[in-house]
C-alpha cells in the first residue's frame, strides 16, 4: 500500500512540474522560391504578452541572442546572413547595457541559394532566450525542418 501511495504521490508531482513549464514563443515556418535556384525561409516567432527575445545582433557581455544554425548540405548554401526587422532597443538592468529585442511577434528571414533540385526540406536548428521584466528563463534550443514548395 505504502509502494502506491509513493508511486501516486510522484505521478501528481510530475504532473505539477510539467505545469509548471513556461513556453511563451511558439515558432512557425516557411519557405518561398524566389526563384529556380534560390529560396528565402521564413521563422517566425510569435511571443506571449509581457515576454520578448533578443535580436540576432547583440553584444557580447549580454543576453544570448537570437541565432540559427543551418544544417550543412551539398545542395544548398546560405546566401548571406539572417535578417530581422528593426528591434526595439533599450537599456536593461539586469545585463547592464543596451540590448535589441523584439515583442509579440518577429519574422527572421534566410536566404538559400539551391545548388540542386533535389532540395525538399532545409533543416536546422535555433537558439534563444526569452525574458519579460522580472525574470529570464533558459535558452532554449529548436530543431526545424522548413519544407521547400515547388
Amino acid at each position: 500500500m505504502k509502494k502506491a501511495l509513493a508511486i501516486i504521490a510522484a505521478l501528481f508531482l510530475t504532473v505539477g512540474a510539467y505545469a509548471q513549464i513556461e513556453t511563451p514563443v511558439k515558432w512557425a515556418y516557411a519557405a518561398k522560391r524566389t526563384s529556380p535556384t534560390e529560396v528565402t525561409v521564413f521563422l517566425k516567432a510569435s511571443i506571449d504578452p509581457g515576454w520578448h527575445i533578443y535580436s540576432l545582433n547583440v553584444k557580447d557581455g549580454g543576453p544570448i541572442k537570437t541565432s540559427f544554425t543551418f544544417a550543412k548540405s551539398k545542395d544548398y548554401i546560405l546566401g548571406g546572413p539572417a535578417t530581422e526587422p528593426k528591434a526595439t532597443t533599450r537599456f536593461e538592468k539586469a545585463f547592464n547595457m543596451d540590448v535589441s529585442f523584439f515583442e509579440k511577434e518577429v519574422i527572421f528571414q534566410q536566404k538559400i541559394k539551391l545548388k540542386s533540385a533535389r532540395v525538399t526540406a532545409i533543416k536546422g536548428s535555433l537558439e534563444y532566450m526569452t525574458c519579460n521584466d522580472s525574470k529570464c528563463l533558459p535558452p532554449d534550443d529548436v530543431n526545424f525542418s522548413i519544407p521547400l514548395g515547388k
